[in-house]
């Protein structure tokens, strides 16, 4: 299990959401503080609270777009496109793996088949923003 993994995992543990836990986990690598990372992300934790996306790929589509953007609010981004299609890519791999990206579904609500523990889903958004990263 990668650092990265494990940290995730702690912060989960300690009260963080899905997505917190994820987007915390990258902060040193831009230079960003965790404990405002923590507040950007706390709105997409629980699927952004209606258990739609789920919150560890909201995590990694920050990650993903801190490392592609070039854009600023002067000039509007340039990177959307691309950005939006390496999510996209990555949240396919997840889904792939996990059967969906909801929330919900992950989660079992409706079925009573959890397709994902919430810790699995860290592990495995962490894992591909690490491989992601590594690959760029």
């Amino acid at each position: 299990m990668s650092t990265k993994v494990e940290h995730a995992l702690e912060l989960h543990s300690r009260g963080c959401n899905c997505a917190q836990a994820v987007a915390c986990s990258f902060c040193k690598e831009f230079g960003i503080d965790e404990d405002e990372m923590f507040r950007i992300a706390e709105g997409f934790g629980l699927g952004m609270g209606c258990m739609e996306m789920c919150g560890a790929l909201s995590g990694m589509a920050m990650i993903i777009g801190l490392d592609n953007s070039k854009g600023s609010t002067e000039e509007g981004s340039k990177t959307k496109g691309t950005t939006y299609k390496k999510i996209r890519e990555q949240v396919e791999r997840f889904v792939g793996k996990n059967g969906s990206c909801i929330c919900r579904e992950l989660k079992g609500v409706d079925t009573g088949k959890v397709l994902c523990s919430c810790s699995q889903c860290i592990e495995d958004a962490v894992k591909l923003t690490e491989k992601y990263l590594a690959e760029r």
